[in-house]
This record gives structure tokens, C-alpha cells and sequence, in this order.
């Protein structure tokens, strides 16, 4: 593979100095993008478009020809586990993601089984191996997963959901029966960012979006500590592992102490305060509220200047070991002016507060 030309991403999540805070965005491949609409219509839907890896390239590298992000994300979906788990994952105009086959008894537990990453998700993995190719050492490419929790809500409930009664309802009925779920789709979530990782995804990120819907001591035995598995067992030979979950905040600190590498938060918490909560044992990607880039583009600056002071604030005046992410993925009705907006911002405003000459400059390696 061809040496990388930018590495910030890679040495932010290090902790070593870098010459500008980089920066990526959740849903940087998306319906904000005309160009992305056009390739979805050629393809006739989103799972076409997901499953066939040269269009799942095509997209994936969209956002890095308009803006100078510091790292691409393969394009997917979190739910590709489960339908490759037999659950029938389809979409509803609207309505979003649904399953023909939910996950409702003991029994349906038991039917389950880690995928074979060379059969039921080589789409994924041919993806991860020819997007790394057409990259050609521009970015890092960061592979992902859903969390075993946040794919329990979609397996459980058949689909989304506004207040998850049926899966809260299974973890507190039938606890055994929910650690049971968790355990085998924990096995396949490691399997499956082990998989990437081969293929050549340079960092994983794992997508905890439903933890916050938990309160404390569910979320610790239900969510965290099967973040903290993965993190403990996953094979990554120096691949850094990125723990987001939306409404993550008072979890920082033991978050930190699973031995990831990174840990992404969401805006209801100050960076600030995770920085400090953190103690400078992992680098923090976020946490810009999504809805800034409804606003105009002085004031998005004005929102990243905070941002990048805020942190240094609570990581002792050091910019160090900072991804500059939103707190959740981008939405369809943005502008991708604004977008180009708030990446630039993110470049100039941190490379002033810091001294590039002394520093040493994407691509050099450590």
C-alpha cells in the first residue's frame, strides 16, 4: 500500500504533535452531497448502493474531492451485521431501516451465529481493500461498526424506535437472554473490524448511537461492557479503535480505561470537560453541535474557535490528541458551503494557535 501523504489523523489519535487539529465528519459521504443523490439514484437504493464496492468507493471518496479532510470513512451501514446474521435487513421510505426477521424469544437467540466475513460480508471488506487502493495514500480510511448494544435495539425492536420498550424490556425481564444477544454479536462485531482491518482500514470506529438511551447502570452492564471487550480483544497491531456513543458524557472516564484509543463524544458534554475527565489517556474526537452548520459561516467559525479553545482549556493548553468531529453525522438539508466552511476553520484556527515550524508536518511518520 502507498505511504501515507497525511497522517494527522493517525498521530492526533497517538497524542503526538501535529500541525493542524485534523478533522473529519460523521456522514461525510451522504445526501448532502448532490453528487451522492445522483450516484444513489444510479444504483436504485441505498443497500445497492452499500453492497456493490465500487459504488460504495465512488461515495466514500465524494467529500475528500470537495473538502480537505484528514481522513475517509468506508461507506456502509451499521446494520450489515445483522442481515448478514439472517435477519432480512430492509428499508422503508421515510421510516428508515427495518428487519423481516426481529429477534424476539430466547429461541431466536439461540439461532444466531457470527457471519463468515469471507461470504455474508466480502462486499464490506472488497469495499475497505479497493477504497484503500483509489485513496492512494491521500488520508487514512477509518472502517466502522455498530456496537453490540445499538445493534441489539435494531435486532430486538425490528427496527427504530421511540422509547425501545421491547429491548429494555428483554434486558431487564430476561437478562441472561439479553447477555446471550450481546455476546454473540459481540463476537461478530470484533470479527467483523478485524476483517476491515485486514482489508486495510488504517482506524475503526465503533458507533455506540443508543447507550444514551440507557440509565447509568444499564448502560454499564449493557452497553460499556461490551465497548470494553472490544476494545480488550480486537486484534489491532497499532490500528487505533475509535468508542462513540451519543450521550456519553458522564462515561468519559471509563471509556477511557477500556485501552481505546480514542474516545468520541457527542455536544451535550463541554470538550473541556471530557478533556479533563479524560486525564490524557486518549486522544477526543467531537464535539460540535451538527445543527452549527445550519448557521452561517462567520458564525461557524466562531463556534470552532470555541471549540478548539475549549479543549485545549481542559487538556493543559495543548491542542494534542484532538480529532475535530460534529457530536453526531451530518443531515441531508445541510449546506455543503457551510461544510467546506467549517473544515477550513478547523485547519487555519488551529494551525495558528500552533507553531508549524517547530512541528512536524503530515507525512512525515512519527
Amino acid at each position: 500500500m502507498t505511504a501515507l501523504k497525511n497522517d494527522r489523523f493517525l498521530r492526533a489519535l497517538r497524542r503526538e504533535p501535529v500541525d493542524r487539529t485534523p478533522v473529519w465528519l460523521m456522514r461525510q459521504a451522504g445526501r448532502y452531497l448532490p453528487e451522492y443523490r445522483a450516484t444513489r439514484q444510479r444504483a436504485g437504493s441505498f443497500l445497492a448502493m452499500a453492497k456493490t464496492p465500487e459504488l460504495a468507493c465512488e461515495v466514500t471518496l465524494q467529500p475528500l474531492e470537495r473538502f480537505p479532510l484528514d481522513a475517509a470513512i468506508l461507506f456502509s451501514d451499521i446494520l450489515t451485521v445483522p442481515d448478514a446474521m439472517g435477519l432480512g435487513l430492509y428499508f422503508v421510505e421515510g421510516e428508515g431501516p427495518k428487519f423481516e426477521r426481529p429477534v424476539r424469544s430466547a429461541a431466536d437467540i439461540a439461532k444466531l451465529a457470527v457471519p463468515d466475513m469471507g461470504t455474508e460480508l466480502r462486499y464490506v471488506t472488497d469495499a475497505v481493500s479497493l477504497i484503500r487502493r483509489e485513496l492512494d495514500g491521500r488520508v487514512p480510511l477509518i472502517g466502522f461498526s455498530g456496537s453490540p448494544w445499538t445493534l441489539a435495539c435494531y435486532m430486538v425492536e425490528g427496527g427504530g424506535s421511540e422509547n425501545f420498550a421491547r429491548v429494555k424490556s428483554l434486558a431487564l425481564n430476561d437478562p441472561a437472554a439479553m447477555h446471550r444477544l450481546l455476546s454473540v454479536v459481540t463476537d461478530a462485531v470484533i470479527a467483523y473490524l478485524d476483517a476491515q482491518r485486514q482489508a486495510g482500514a488504517q482506524a475503526l470506529q465503533v458507533f455506540d448511537t443508543w447507550g444514551g438511551v440507557l440509565a447509568p447502570a444499564m448502560y454499564r452492564e449493557f452497553s460499556l461492557r461490551y465497548l470494553a471487550r472490544i476494545a480488550a480483544e480486537l486484534e489491532r497491531d497499532g490500528t487505533p479503535l475509535i468508542l462513540f456513543g451519543k450521550g456519553n458524557g458522564a462515561y468519559v472516564e471509563e471509556l477511557a480505561a477500556t485501552g481505546a484509543e480514542g474516545v468520541g463524544v457527542d455536544w451535550t458534554i463541554g470538550l473541556g470537560e471530557a478533556a479533563r475527565r479524560a486525564g490524557g489517556r486518549v486522544a477526543l474526537q467531537g464535539n460540535l453541535d451538527p445543527a452549527v452548520l445550519y448557521a452561517q459561516p462567520e458564525a461557524i467559525r466562531g463556534e470552532v474557535a470555541r471549540l478548539l479553545d475549549d479543549y485545549a482549556a481542559g487538556n493543559g493548553g495543548s491542542r494534542e490528541g484532538h480529532v475535530f468531529n460534529l457530536g453526531h453525522g451530518l443531515s441531508p438539508d445541510m449546506d455543503p458551503e457551510h461544510v467546506g466552511a467549517l473544515v477550513r476553520a478547523v485547519h487555519e484556527l488551529s494551525a495558528r494557535a500552533l507553531t508549524p515550524t517547530s512541528l512536524p508536518q503530515a507525512g512525515e511518520g512519527r
